[in-house]
């Protein structure tokens, strides 16, 4: 088989299964399986692969084919140009995340003590660690053993200098700091049966799963914050579609002021931030 026909033979297998983006998929298992680049493949597509390299590649189109994530079977994920590692523990780093982060480096001094809440693969604290361009305190905490092991990992690669805390949010936290940021579980409970396969049968339910209503974690975190927050300190919250409205209240009915609503890429009100105004 040569790499252009296991490609085209990827893209097949994928699509029969109704992989959305086959294409992309076929390709980055391809690449990941044979240890290519994209300029190796040009010059050499017509060559034959190998009957070892091509059972690896059909065993991890068989994973796809079955809607494993395609991040979990790279065991990889870009996020703010970045590379972390993740696994079934921890929820994927999505795209829209990164508005969460974009508008929290905006504020960020030095010297700011930093807490992020519910970190998962550590990617929110390290991207501000590592993005910021100034000397910041971060602390990162989880209440899942495994998630702060994929994010102390993550940590080590990126060379991020983070105190992970296991905590079930601010149960275990002790001291003040100026920003504290989340991006905590936030789909109803309800819908969770309606998601994607990849989402709803392989990610980590009690990352996705923000009971009831789905703003269970954004009530015990607005009414807990301010007792962890220096005086004019800030809270961030990434939140999910139609979401912002609910979150801006809840904020504002714990005492927080200049709160807004900020849309991502797409459109969609993405975050939630507003301050403590400071004690006179």
């Amino acid at each position: 088989m040569t790499f252009m026909g296991a490609l085209g033979y990827g893209r097949k297998m994928l699509e029969e299964a109704g992989i959305l983006d086959f294409g992309i998929d076929a390709w980055y298992l391809l690449e990941y399986a044979c240890k290519i680049d994209r300029g190796y493949y040009y010059l050499h597509c017509q060559e034959e692969m190998g009957e070892e390299v091509f059972h690896t590649y059909q065993l991890l189109l068989k994973k796809r084919r079955e809607h494993v994530p395609l991040q979990y079977i790279t065991g990889t994920q870009e996020f703010m140009g970045l590379e972390f590692k993740v696994n079934s523990h921890v929820l994927i780093p999505r795209q829209d995340t990164e508005t969460l982060v974009e508008e929290a480096l905006k504020i960020l001094e030095p010297g700011m003590a930093v807490l992020d809440l519910c970190t998962g693969s550590g990617c929110i604290a390290i991207s501000l660690v590592k993005c910021a361009g100034v000397k910041i305190c971060a602390a990162a905490s989880d209440i899942s053993k495994q998630a702060l092991l994929v994010a102390k990992e993550n940590a080590k690669r990126h060379q991020a200098d983070i105190t992970f805390i296991r905590s079930d949010l601010f149960q275990g936290i002790r001291g003040a700091f100026d920003l504290v940021i989340s991006n905590p579980p936030y789909i109803p409970t309800g819908a969770i049966p309606t998601l994607m396969p990849e989402v709803k049968d392989f990610e980590p339910i009690e990352a996705l799963d923000g009971e009831g209503d789905g703003l269970s974690f954004y009530r015990r975190i607005a009414r807990q914050a301010p007792q962890f927050l220096n005086p004019n300190g800030y809270l961030y919250f990434e939140v999910g579609h139609g979401q912002g409205k609910h979150v801006a209240f809840l904020m504002e009915e714990n005492g927080f002021r200049n709160i807004r609503v900020i849309k991502d890429l797409a459109g969609h009100g993405r975050v939630v931030c507003g301050n403590l105004p400071a004690v006179v």
